[in-house]
């Protein structure tokens, strides 16, 4: 068995005295392990780092092994992310999100999303509307997408603002009102790809994808929301988001 795709690092385990065990989301194979002979060495272990994009070539005898990976790295953007907190936390929250994803099972959309985000994530102005949605887009690929498109009550397209926190459907202003207390907050930019986030948006945003994410993904499997999440949101919105969340 062979293969070669482009990936990228999700993490490494040393694996006797220089290998290590390499966690790859790949574009075409989905999230995948393989042995990488020297990887702790001198040479490798820049490349190996959390967040970089490898070209790597899969090869084992039987599709069920472990098998071995040759890497050679094509975008080494990880040394970037010590520049900034919420960088560091960034990627580290992102990775997790991805082992969350079944291994082995492609997953071509979301490969391009957290590729578009590592590049962007130094600017958190960019990145961070981008790591809600990605967090919209990845509850939509384990199964429990929410239904944004219309009033759950009334069937409206317009004036959308809260989601039920029930049926993970959104509801509009008008019938939301007398339970709004009750309801999580939608904000315009996960309607609308090319709004830009105001006010407590990106608060709003990233409370309405935690929920869920705890409620459907997390809490079935005895886990829970991540301390680098919660550090990303609070680096975001003490630097340059600070503006936003006024």
């Amino acid at each position: 068995m062979q293969w070669t795709d482009e990936g990228i690092v999700l993490g490494v385990k040393r694996h006797g005295e220089a290998s290590g065990i390499l966690e790859l989301m790949t574009r075409a194979h989905g999230r995948h392990l393989g042995l990488v002979r020297g990887g702790f060495g001198s040479r490798m272990k820049p490349v190996l780092q959390v967040g970089n994009s490898v070209s790597a070539t899969w090869r084992a005898r039987l599709d069920e092994h472990l098998g071995n990976y040759t890497v050679e790295g094509s975008s080494l953007r990880a040394a970037n992310f010590f520049a900034a907190s919420h960088a560091i936390y960034g990627v580290s929250h992102l990775a997790a999100l991805m082992r969350l994803l079944p291994e082995r099972d492609p997953h071509a959309g979301l490969y391009g999303e957290f590729d578009g985000i590592l590049d962007r994530l130094g600017d958190p102005v960019l990145a961070a509307p981008m790591v809600v949605r990605f967090e919209l887009q990845l509850l939509a690929e384990l199964g429990f997408g929410l239904d944004l498109e219309q009033c759950a009550s009334t069937g409206a397209r317009a004036d959308l603002i809260y989601v039920s926190p029930k049926s993970g459907r959104a509801v509009s202003r008008t019938a939301g009102e007398p339970w709004a207390d009750k309801l999580l907050q939608l904000p315009a930019f996960l309607l609308d790809r090319d709004a830009l986030p105001a006010g407590r948006d990106l608060a709003d945003g990233f409370a309405l994808t935690g929920f869920f994410l705890a409620r459907h993904v997390l809490e079935p499997r005895g886990l829970a929301l991540g301390d680098e999440r919660a550090h990303f949101i609070a680096a975001i919105l003490r630097g340059p988001c600070s503006a936003l969340a006024i």
